[in-house]
């Protein structure tokens, strides 16, 4: 049975219920221990260092003062063209709609390029953005996978900050990752292509990695 054969009721469920599984056995999800502030500590400043010297790590710190939703979200960016998520975890509590979101995030980009990575941040904020409607394009569709089951959710305000709340920390994590060897989101510093990072190349200092919180403007658009 595919969704155009189910009722919407029936439809509502169902996505209730995958939203409540991946909430439950949440992908991607791992202790981040604040050794990156100790490592630092003789110098003045932390370092998130990455598993590995040929890529770079960013961290970000969000959290959702509505719910009550916290999340640290850790993305290691290879150093090779095209530029691509090598690792990503997270940390966190709050809402089963939150931890979901992260668990099918992390799904969805975990070895995507950053450019693929943007693009499957823009399907699902403009799911966010459907007000229950849902997306009508099959390609963008595709791209959701099970994350299409947040189409209910997007009824509703205070829940869209939830949903978002791991791809603002994903967004910001990038960034940071990127910043470290002179490229940005969208493209790259040509200055920086080809050449052997320095020997903290795989680290982010401190002032790169600040708690972020999301507020009433995260869902702006969907109540415009």
């Amino acid at each position: 049975m595919n969704d155009f054969d189910m009722s919407d009721q029936d439809l509502e469920q169902m996505y209730q219920e995958v939203i409540l599984d991946a909430s439950r056995h949440p992908h991607g999800r791992t202790s981040l221990t604040p050794d990156a502030a100790e490592a630092g500590a003789a110098t003045g400043t932390s370092t998130v260092l990455a598993s590995h010297a040929s890529c770079s790590a960013g961290r970000s710190h969000q959290f959702n003062p509505t719910c009550g939703d916290e999340v640290t979200v850790h993305v290691e960016v290879g150093h090779e063209e095209p530029r691509r998520i090598e690792r990503l975890v997270w940390d966190g509590q709050g809402c089963s709609i939150s931890q979901a979101s992260l668990s099918m995030m992390t799904d969805m980009v975990n070895g995507q390029t950053v450019d693929d990575a943007t693009a499957s941040f823009a399907v699902f904020r403009r799911l966010m953005q459907s007000r229950g409607a849902g997306l009508d394009d099959d390609k963008d569709n595709d791209i959701l996978g099970d994350a299409k089951a947040f189409q209910g959710v997007s009824r509703y305000p205070m829940r869209i900050k939830c949903a978002l709340l791991g791809w603002e920390g994903l967004k910001d994590s990038l960034a940071k990752a990127l910043a470290q060897d002179g490229a940005t989101m969208g493209g790259s510093n040509d200055a920086g292509r080809g050449k052997t990072p320095p020997d903290n190349a795989a680290g982010a200092t401190d002032n790169q990695t600040s708690d972020n919180q999301v507020t009433d403007n995260a869902a702006s658009d969907s109540e415009a």
